[in-house]
């Protein structure tokens, strides 16, 4: 059906799928997509129960009660401020794209406050009890226990650990290639000999180490899938009778202590794949309330009598 309006009165749904083919065509990952998609669809219904029939329409006022749209209907402040810079994203787009005279909907608003919430790690103790729940000798349970070391030894993401492939894992030198991380960066990492180890006892129970195959198989040879590895962790956490860690948790870990061991911050950024430094300094504020409390309770002078 033709459309007779001008190119920046489209109707609001062609509108917002001209964006999303802009983000497609930069190349831009699924997971990102997905994020544009899923704030922009809130967006647009948001928008059709305040009548904008088209972007222009769109003032500050419609940007604030959208804000308070987004608390009201449950969304937490960290999903306000995502689904928030997804239309922020989109309206920058708009205005460089089409340009209305004088046009600018996020004029004085104030973008919703992230809460600055702890980043606990899984601990060690609750780890080392996930990988002995691990059947040894079982395809699964070397498979687990080889999964779950080699995400706290790299600190890769979820999505990081369900792309790698058999060859992207050099069992002599441990590097791994993440070569899809976020952004689609590809990067380095490194397992220790335990890890690597645990690996070998995982491939002795596959037919094949094709370099192309999925690292991470069922028995049947079918690659796992994200929702996989999040079962194969629940499993582990109901044997070991621990909760259920979230896969970031294991991320967080890593960071955390090898901060604890030593580690520098620039180097630490670069294997976790940031490309901002800001997400490592709150790891390294954790660490730092460690050494605090260590200090409070062994300082010197205060153990001095008298």
């Amino acid at each position: 059906m033709a459309h007779n309006l001008p190119a920046s009165r489209l109707p609001l749904d062609l509108e917002l799928q001209d964006f999303l083919l802009d983000r497609q065509a930069r190349n831009l990952t699924l997971n990102t997509l997905k994020w544009y998609r899923y704030g922009l669809d809130i967006w647009r219904a948001f928008a059709l129960a305040e009548s904008l029939s088209t972007t222009e329409d769109a003032t500050p006022a419609h940007v604030r009660r959208f804000i308070v749209y987004l608390s009201e209907r449950g969304h937490n402040p960290g999903g306000v401020a995502h689904i928030y810079g997804a239309l922020k994203a989109y309206l920058h787009w708009y205005a460089d794209e089409y340009s209305p005279p004088g046009w600018n909907p996020l004029a004085k608003v104030k973008p919703p406050k992230r809460t600055k919430e702890r980043l606990d790690p899984l601990s060690l103790h609750d780890f080392q009890l996930l990988v002995d729940s691990c059947p040894r000798r079982s395809f699964t349970g070397d498979r687990d226990r080889a999964l779950l070391m080699l995400l706290l030894d790299t600190g890769v993401r979820h999505q990081e650990l369900t792309d790698l492939r058999v060859g992207d894992v050099d069992l002599q030198t441990g590097q791994v290639i993440v070569r899809m991380g976020k952004g689609r960066k590809g990067r380095a990492v490194f397992i220790g000999a335990k890890t690597r180890r645990a690996l070998l006892a995982y491939y002795r129970h596959r037919e094949s180490l094709s370099s192309d195959l999925a690292l991470w198989t069922k028995q049947s040879g079918d690659a796992l899938t994200k929702a996989g590895i999040r079962q194969i962790v629940r499993r582990a956490a109901g044997r070991a009778g621990v909760d259920v860690p979230g896969m970031h948790e294991f991320r967080r870990a890593f960071a955390i202590n090898s901060l604890r061991n030593g580690m520098d911050v620039a180097t630490l950024q670069r294997l976790l794949g940031h490309s901002s430094i800001e997400t490592v300094n709150r790891y390294l504020a954790l660490v730092e309330d460690d050494l605090r409390a260590a200090s409070g309770k062994f300082g010197v002078v205060d153990s001095l009598k008298g």
